[in-house]
């Protein structure tokens, strides 16, 4: 499912996650597996992943940055 982290639009249904991948190739992935409820936004603010509940409190998942280089690679940045 393709998520937008813009901290504006919500999710449209229950989600798992175990890491996020962004448009140039990296990849935030949380320590531990993460649900998103519907109505749940997402946003990078700065090197943080923040969730923003829909009763508006501010989750702060721990989780590390890496690159993917090529298909099922993974390096860490």
């Amino acid at each position: 499912m393709r998520l937008v982290a813009d901290g504006a639009t919500p999710t449209s249904r229950l989600v798992l996650v175990k890491d996020l991948e962004t448009d140039d190739g990296y990849a935030f992935e949380v320590a531990s597996p993460l649900f998103l409820a519907a109505g749940d936004r997402v946003v990078f603010e700065g090197s943080r992943l923040v969730v923003v509940r829909a009763s508006g409190v501010r989750l702060l998942p721990a989780g590390d940055w890496s690159t993917r280089c090529g298909a099922g690679s993974l390096r860490r940045r």
